[in-house]
C-alpha cells in the first residue's frame, strides 16, 4: 500500500524527534511492503520567519490531501513576546480547526520497566494504564470574545469558555466508544460546581450515558481529578473533558508515565468503524523544548509512539501499530533510556541512537 503523509517538524526539537519518527515508519514499510509519499511543511516558528504567519493558507490545503499529519512541535522564544500579533501555536490552534480534529486521545501507559523513573511511589503507579480524552477545538482556546482593551482605569482581557451541545455531544460519544473497548468504565472531568459551560457538560453527558448501558459512569470537579490521578491513577480507565482541562491534565499525567517524552497522542475527527480510515494529526505531547534542541538528547519514544497510533487511527494498519508498540517495549527491557528515564545500570542513548536501536527493532534485525 502506497500513503500520502504530510511532515510538520516545527520548531526546536521537532524536527530532532520527527526525523526518528520518519526513521521508524519507514523500518515497519520496509518490513510490511508499504510506501510513504511525505510532503514536508513549515509550522510555528519556522513558519512565522519565513512565511510571516504560523500556518499558511497552502500548508492547511497540503494536510487536508493526505491520509494523516505527522507533527513536531511549536514554540520558539524569539516570538514569546506578549504583545506580539502572531505566535508560533497559533499554527497549532489552526490546523486543529482546519481539519476538524476536535477529538484529542492521549494514552498515559506506565511501561513496568520504568517505575523508578517516576517521582511516585511504586506502589501508587504500578498498573497505570489510562486514556484522556480531550476536547480539541471548541473552550477558553477558541471561545469568542477573545480579546485585550485599555480602559481609563488599565488594561482589560477576556477569553471565553464556551460549548455547545453538539460539542459537548459528539467529544463525550468517543470518550463512551473508547470505554467500549477497553474496561468499560469513563469518568467525565467538569468544573459543574461553579462554570455554566461545566453544568451543561454534565447534563449532556448524563443524556448520553443512557445509550451506553454497559459503560460506567462517574463524574469528577477538575480539582478533584488532578488530585485523585496523583493518589489512585489506576482508577481511571477514560478521562473525557474539555479543552483546558484536558491540556492541564495530561501534562500532569506524564508524571506517572516517567517522562513526558513517553507520552504519545492523536489529534483525530472521531473513532473510525473497524476497518476505516480517518483524517488525523500525531505529536508528543511535550513542547519545543528549545533548550535541547541540536544537542541530540531529547527522548523521541513519545512521537514514534504516536506514529503507532496514526497506524492504528488513520491507516487502519492494527498489526504495524503493534509492531511499533512491541519494539519500544522491547527495547525498554533491553535497559536502553534517553536521558529523561535514564536509571541506574541502564544504557544512555541519544536522539537518534534511540531511533536507530527501535528501527532495528521493528526490522527485525
Amino acid at each position: 500500500m502506497k500513503y500520502n503523509l504530510a511532515v510538520l517538524p516545527g520548531d526546536g526539537i521537532g524536527p530532532e524527534v520527527l526525523a526518528e519518527g520518519v526513521k521508524v515508519l519507514e523500518a515497519v514499510g520496509k518490513r510490511c511492503g508499504h510506501s510513504f509519499e511525505l510532503t514536508y511543511g513549515l509550522i510555528g516558528g519556522v513558519a512565522i520567519t519565513a512565511e510571516g504567519t504560523a500556518l499558511s493558507e497552502a500548508t492547511v490545503k497540503m494536510c487536508k490531501k493526505q491520509d494523516a499529519i505527522l507533527f513536531g512541535a511549536v514554540g520558539d522564544p524569539r516570538y514569546d513576546d506578549p504583545m506580539a500579533k502572531v505566535h508560533p501555536e497559533d499554527g497549532l490552534l489552526r490546523l486543529r480547526q482546519a481539519l476538524d480534529t476536535f477529538a484529542n486521545i492521549r494514552p498515559v501507559f506506565l511501561f513496568p520497566e520504568l517505575i523508578e523513573a517516576t517521582p511516585l511511589k511504586t506502589n501508587i503507579v504500578k498498573g497505570t494504564d489510562f486514556v484522556v480524552v480531550r476536547e480539541l477545538t471548541g473552550g477558553l482556546y477558541f471561545g469568542k470574545p477573545k480579546r485585550q482593551w485599555t480602559t481609563s482605569r488599565g488594561r482589560r482581557a477576556v477569553d471565553t469558555m464556551a460549548y455547545s451541545e453538539q460539542e459537548i455531544a459528539r467529544i463525550v460519544h468517543v470518550g463512551f466508544e473508547l470505554a467500549r473497548k477497553r474496561r468499560k468504565k469513563l469518568t467525565s472531568v467538569d468544573k459543574a460546581n461553579v462554570l455554566l459551560s461545566s453544568r451543561l457538560w454534565r447534563q449532556v453527558t448524563m443524556e448520553i450515558s443512557k445509550e451506553y448501558p454497559d459503560i460506567e459512569l462517574d463524574h469528577m470537579l477538575v480539582d478533584t481529578c488532578t488530585m485523585r490521578m496523583i493518589q489512585t491513577p489506576t482508577y481511571f480507565d477514560v478521562i473525557v473533558t474539555e479543552n483546558t482541562f484536558g491540556d492541564i491534565i495530561t501534562d500532569e499525567a506524564s508524571t506517572l508515565t516517567g517522562s513526558m517524552g513517553m507520552m504519545p497522542s492523536a489529534s483525530i475527527a472521531g473513532i473510525p468503524a473497524e476497518g476505516a480510515r480517518i483524517i488525523g494529526f500525531y505529536e508528543p505531547i511535550h513542547g519545543s523544548a528549545p533548550k535541547h534542541a541540536g544537542k541530540n538528547d531529547a527522548n523521541p519514544i513519545a512521537t514514534i509512539l504516536s506514529v503507532a497510533m496514526m497506524f492504528r487511527y488513520s491507516l487502519a494498519l492494527e498489526k504495524e501499530a503493534r509492531m511499533i508498540e512491541t519494539a519500544v517495549e522491547d527495547i525498554l527491557k533491553e535497559g536502553y533510556r534517553t536521558y529523561d528515564i535514564m536509571g541506574a545500570g541502564m544504557k544512555k542513548l541519544g536522539t537518534k541512537e534511540m531511533g536507530d536501536v527501535i528501527a532495528k527493532k521493528v526490522t527485525g534485525k
